[in-house]
């Protein structure tokens, strides 16, 4: 230990590279789940699943379960922006996960202080509908989402049903997802990721990278406990990023990360339950 400025600098290098750690860091916005298995909850789990730090800004305090949502309280917008702005000037993040933001004033505030910032790395999984099926964001919202936080993420990445309503029309096999994701990229020149875990055939991912298609070949996995697969996903590809990986690889490696979340079978609560997150730290 050496003493700089009367504050005490412990040499962490070492025990975290003994650890297998590495001193990357991860914020993710987006809202509290009081059960666990999604928001800010499952994503501070796959950030410290990926052994990175996590950080978190709050949008929002939700009250729900494994059955659904049954209350919603927003922060206030200074409060989001004071949030960004505490970490921000402290302890700069490698990338940026953007989750639930349920109303315009706060998106407003999310992308200019990423801008001002000049964050990087920013994965925007555009939440609109809860795994129970419970709506999560305005349709106000929605206008605010496409046109101020789609610019500035690097990747945004909509399921199926989110994919239809951002763009008009129904998705019902391959050839409409990449009809979507073309739709997507050229509409909001943002990079996209359509999830088709909602397809009934398989669980193939569709990535629309810097105009090109590539499919992500995905397990369908048995498994009706899916609370938070789209807040885990989306935090395992920023973590990805951050580590310095290609948007591809980090989609890839993301969705490797969520089968073995999901085949480890985990059955909490009497509905759509949640995943194993630290099901890679026990093997």
């Amino acid at each position: 230990m050496k003493i700089s400025s009367g504050k005490p600098q412990i040499h962490t290098s070492a025990l975290l590279e003994k650890w297998g750690l590495v001193l990357i860091k991860v914020l993710t916005i987006a809202g509290s789940d009081c059960s666990g298995g999604a928001g800010i909850q499952a994503d501070i789990k796959t950030i410290t699943a990926h052994k990175m730090y996590a950080m978190s800004v709050i949008t929002a305090l939700t009250a729900q379960n494994t059955k659904g949502v049954s209350g919603v309280a927003d922060t206030a917008p200074e409060f989001v922006a004071e949030q960004l702005d505490a970490v921000f000037t402290d302890i700069f993040p490698d990338a940026v996960k953007i989750g639930m933001v349920s109303n315009p004033d706060i998106i407003e505030v999310i992308a200019e202080r990423l801008q001002h910032y000049k964050a990087r790395n920013i994965v925007l999984d555009p939440v609109m509908v809860s795994t129970s099926g419970s709506r999560l964001l305005s349709e106000n919202a929605i206008d605010a989402l496409v046109k101020k936080l789609f610019p500035v993420a690097d990747l945004v990445t909509p399921n199926i049903p989110e994919a239809e309503g951002l763009c008009g029309f129904s998705i019902r096999s391959h050839r409409d997802m990449l009809l979507a994701a073309e739709t997507l990229y050229n509409r909001f020149y943002s990079n996209v990721l359509i999830k088709g875990g909602h397809l009934l055939f398989d669980a193939a991912d569709l990535l629309y990278e810097n105009g090109k298609g590539a499919w992500i070949p995905g397990e369908r996995i048995n498994n009706p406990n899916t609370h938070g697969t789209g807040c885990t996903l989306s935090s395992a590809i920023a973590c990805g990023l951050a580590r310095g990986k290609t948007l591809h690889e980090s989609v890839c490696r993301g969705k490797e990360y969520i089968s073995g979340a999901l085949k480890a079978q985990l059955d909490l609560g009497s509905g759509s339950g949640p995943l194993n997150h630290m099901w890679n730290l026990y093997s």
